[in-house]
């Protein structure tokens, strides 16, 4: 198994290592109804810095698995565990796509740092982003019930409030997902509807 780096932070601010995530979350403000939340009324408004962690998953089999670990310990070290379970499938199905699709084929040099993994969160909401290094946008397929890949952008859109993806460029392109406090499914709106860059 690689070695994974993971970092945790209470800011942006607290490592150059964090910067990546900063347009992710501008893009995810803007394509979100209700965030970043408002600042909270009292003499320490706008004071409220984002929770940041960031890790670098290997290309390995157990690279999923240990992205997830991270991310449901990263929420719990939060106190963020309302959505805990979507938010660990989603960003399991983001490495996943990320490895099987977005990586150079074999006997292509790999770039340095391949994959990263970053979750920020700022008041109720939670934000999951994997890095690539493809210039492919991401692309919703419409496998068929024998297939047995093929769901995995569509697993995403029913899990989060809302996903996208930075214009894809020559050092690749960020995928996301936006989660807010747990709702009852019968609130949930379609997600699809509100995806960002598709």
């Amino acid at each position: 198994m690689t070695a994974h780096l993971f970092r945790r932070g209470d800011s942006v601010a607290s490592g150059a290592g964090y910067c990546w995530l900063a347009p992710v979350a501008e893009m995810a403000a803007v394509a979100g109804e209700n965030w970043p939340p408002p600042p909270e009324p009292g003499p320490l408004a706008g004071t409220s810095r984002p929770k940041v962690a960031t890790c670098t998953p290997g290309t390995d089999p157990g690279s999923v698995r240990a992205a997830r670990d991270f991310t449901i310990a990263t929420l719990h070290w939060w106190g963020a565990t309302d959505r805990r379970d979507d938010i660990a499938i989603v960003v399991s199905e983001l490495l996943t796509n990320a490895l099987q699709h977005a990586l150079p084929g074999p006997g292509v040099p790999r770039p340095r740092c391949p994959l990263r993994l970053g979750l920020r969160q700022q008041g109720p909401f939670v934000l999951c982003a994997v890095a690539d290094p493809s210039q492919q946008p991401p692309v919703p397929k419409e496998p068929s019930y024998l297939d047995e890949t093929g769901r995995g952008l569509h697993l995403i859109s029913a899990l989060a409030d809302t996903w996208g993806y930075t214009t894809p460029s020559d050092t690749g392109k960020v995928v996301w997902a936006m989660f807010g406090q747990a709702r009852t499914p019968a609130l949930r709106a379609p997600s699809c509807a509100r995806s960002w860059g598709r």
